[in-house]
């Protein structure tokens, strides 16, 4: 997966000086590396049995869906707080600078249901935890969680320790 690197552009000192950004929107717009890329991440879980693959605000969108419907699973949205019209469950998390929060419906995911979490990047990994955190509240048990780029420098795979962590694109410095 090595290859698809070429169809990331790196932009540094984005969000803010220091921060080298893996933006993934080159990737996308490539019909040949998207679909690899929809394929790998499904073909992660194809010998599992997955009832439902759950995308994190906002680019996990962008990959759940596809996969969910290769895999014959739902697709269920982890979104900010304000955003989902019904009875939600919320988990708030620690940032670096502060907290933010996540919701899901709370009928989203159900007792001994079967899910995959999946999002565009795994870095510090408090968010794809917080997701964790919610999925096992709501009854619901984590068959795995899906990556496209892994910041391997970060400690992200060790804050989801435990857990099958699937990254295609791996990034050590």
């Amino acid at each position: 997966m090595d290859h698809l690197k070429n169809l990331i552009r790196e932009v540094p000192d984005f969000p803010k000086p220091g921060i080298n950004f893996y933006d993934i929107t080159t990737l996308l717009k490539h019909p040949e590396g998207f679909r690899e890329v929809i394929d790998a991440l499904t073909a992660e879980f194809r010998e599992e049995r997955v009832d439902t693959v759950i995308g994190i605000e906002a680019r996990g969108f962008i990959f759940a869906p596809a996969m969910a419907y290769q895999l014959g699973a739902g697709f269920v949205p982890a979104r900010k707080p304000g955003k989902l019209p019904s009875e939600c469950a919320t988990i708030s998390y620690d940032l670096e600078y502060g907290q933010d929060a996540l919701q899901m419906h709370r009928d989203a995911v159900g007792s001994g249901q079967r899910v995959v979490i999946a999002d565009d990047l795994l870095a510090t990994g408090g968010t794809a935890a917080a997701v964790v955190r919610l999925v096992e509240q709501l009854g619901g048990q984590v068959v795995g969680l899906a990556f496209v780029v892994e910041l391997e420098f970060l400690p992200g795979r060790e804050r989801l320790a435990g857990h099958d962590v699937r990254s295609l694109i791996k990034y050590q410095s």
